[in-house]
C-alpha cells in the first residue's frame, strides 16, 4: 500500500513539473543595445551581418547627418522615378539601428514599380504632388488609395506595393 501511495506521488509530482514546463510564458524580445550607437566603420576590413562599430572617440555630428534627400531627384529614366536611399551607406549612425529613409521622386506617370519589403514596413509621407498607391493582400486583394501632398499611407511588410504619380505634375514623398 505505501508503495502505491508512493508511485501516485511521484505520478502527480511529474504531471505538475510537466505542466509547469508547458505553462511557462515566453518573453521573447529583441535585446537592449549594449552601446548608445555603433557608427558604421565602412573603412574596415572585418565582414560581418552591418557594419563594425567605429571607435567613439572618432564620431562626430556628421556620422548622423545626410543632405541628399532635401533635392529632387533626376526622374528622366524609363520608370519615371528614382529613390534616394538615406540608408547606413549614407548615415553610418543608423548602422545597427533597424531602419532607413528615402525620398522617391516621380515625374508626372513615373512609377514606383510592384516590389516587396520582406523585413519591413513602408511608410510614404506626400512632400508635393499627388499618387495612386496600393498593396495586394495575402488573400489576393488590392487596397489602393489616391493621396496628396500632407497625406501619409503604409505598406505592410512582406506585402507586393507600388506607387504611381496619374497626376500632371512631380511628386514626391
Amino acid at each position: 500500500m505505501k508503495q502505491s501511495s508512493t508511485r501516485r506521488a511521484m505520478f502527480v509530482l511529474a504531471a505538475i513539473l510537466v505542466a509547469a514546463a508547458f505553462s511557462t510564458p515566453s518573453l521573447a524580445n529583441d535585446p537592449d543595445p549594449l552601446q548608445d550607437f555603433c557608427v558604421a566603420d565602412r573603412t574596415s576590413g572585418i565582414t560581418l551581418n552591418g557594419f563594425p562599430c567605429k571607435n567613439p572617440a572618432n564620431v562626430t555630428a556628421n556620422d548622423f547627418f545626410f543632405a541628399g534627400i532635401a533635392k529632387a531627384g533626376a526622374t528622366n529614366n524609363t520608370q519615371g522615378s528614382v529613390v534616394t536611399g538615406a540608408n547606413v551607406e549614407m548615415i553610418p549612425g543608423l548602422n545597427t539601428l533597424g531602419v532607413s529613409l528615402a525620398r522617391i521622386d516621380y515625374a508626372p506617370g513615373g512609377l514606383n514599380p510592384p516590389h516587396t519589403h520582406p523585413r519591413a514596413t513602408e511608410i510614404v509621407f506626400v512632400l508635393y504632388g499627388e499618387l495612386d498607391v496600393g498593396f495586394i493582400t495575402t488573400a489576393n486583394v488590392l487596397v489602393s488609395k489616391h493621396i496628396v501632398a500632407g497625406e501619409v499611407f503604409v505598406f505592410p511588410r512582406g506585402l507586393v506595393h507600388f506607387q504611381k504619380n496619374n497626376g500632371y505634375m512631380p511628386a514626391a514623398v
